[in-house]
């Protein structure tokens, strides 16, 4: 097979991580596939050197407007991708044009935003970032949940390591899934992530009450996903009414009792689904559910999967030693952005 191009597209503020993962990934495609490697280069505006946003120099191989059209351009993420300079956004918006693939990882999704690449697009990207992308491109489709989206020949995933689940799955397109998997096992991965698994914790995007009786429900509930967590039960535990509960509940955490408990509850029966050998009945009586029915409606609406295939598809691989994680899922430690759909106000 003849070597595919790829080209990454450098710039001040660049994130590392979003570089080196996936040019690790492709890298390692060469002998895990017996194949031709993949040609990779990286080049910045003038070929001056950048500098990360950690402080790491990057030395680019080329000048931007030397460069020919690659099969695949990637733009990783940074600050500097939300405010590109007009020549870089030129550039990538000509390079784009004949590639047959262009990836976005983390927030280089706005910069190809900005070369006009993503206009009736569906997208995603870091979930810090995904309401201000969406305001700022009203045109683009942002799903703030997924880890990567494919969307014809626009690819483009979420922070960081996810980049590098995208990756995977573009050597998977081109190598086949052993290569894939050769090299998942190099870099000490699972194969990869599938596309549609959320970007992150239901759970820890829930804020973190600001009086202590209520966060000692929160602790409760999180503890205690089997118990009675109707709002009569939760507000006797908080000794306030169950109107004053449920008022000051949502005023200081952003969801209802009720949406939050659904929330904990999901969360413990995805981990024990991940890790632990449980049967499905025994999964849904320990995360709360009455029955499995229940659990399974509240899987398809939220996952878009079953009990049984999601955890067909994150289970942990069958070699490892079973595990049983407490029948709970830790109280959040800090304020988020929100449960999935919630706008994210963070500015990081």
């Amino acid at each position: 097979m003849t070597g595919r191009s790829v080209l990454f597209v450098l710039y001040d503020t660049v994130q590392s991580l979003d570089v080196t993962g996936p040019w690790e990934v492709f890298s390692g495609a060469a002998p895990a596939s017996g194949q031709r490697p993949y040609e990779l280069r990286t080049a910045s505006l003038g070929g001056r050197p950048v500098r990360t946003g950690s402080g790491l120099t990057l030395l680019p191989d080329a000048d931007l407007d030397a460069c020919g059209t690659p099969h695949t351009l990637l733009v990783p993420g940074g600050r500097g991708s939300r405010q590109p300079p007009p020549e870089l956004v030129r550039r990538v918006a000509e390079l784009a044009a004949g590639a047959e693939r262009v990836v976005s990882v983390c927030t280089g999704a706005f910069l190809l935003a900005e070369a006009g690449l993503l206009a009736g697009r569906r997208v995603t990207t870091h979930w810090a970032h995904c309401a201000s992308l969406a305001r700022r491109f009203p045109d683009v489709e942002v799903d703030p949940d997924p880890i990567f989206v494919r969307d014809g020949r626009i690819s483009s995933s979420a922070g960081v390591t996810a980049g590098i689940d995208l990756a995977l799955a573009l050597v998977e397109e081109d190598h086949g899934r052993e290569a894939a998997l050769l090299i998942a096992r190099h870099l000490v991965m699972f194969l990869r992530r599938p596309g549609g698994q959320a970007q992150f914790s239901t759970q820890l995007a829930a804020q973190l009450a600001d009086r202590k009786p209520l966060r000692e429900v929160q602790q409760w509930i999180a503890d205690h996903p089997d118990a009675d967590l109707a709002v009569p039960a939760l507000a006797r535990r908080a000794a306030l009414s169950p109107r004053q509960f449920a008022r000051s509940f949502t005023a200081e955490v952003g969801v209802t009792p009720g949406r939050y408990v659904d929330a904990v509850r999901l969360e413990t029966a995805r981990r024990l689904l991940e890790h632990s050998d449980d049967g499905i009945e025994q999964v849904a009586r320990a995360a709360g559910y009455r029955t499995t029915e229940a659990m399974r409606r509240a899987f398809t609406q939220a996952l878009g999967s079953p009990p049984s295939e999601y955890r067909r598809r994150f289970a942990a691989p069958p070699h490892h030693p079973p595990h049983h994680p407490p029948h709970h899922a830790a109280a959040p430690a800090r304020r988020s952005a929100g449960l999935p759909g919630r706008a994210s106000a963070s500015n990081t």
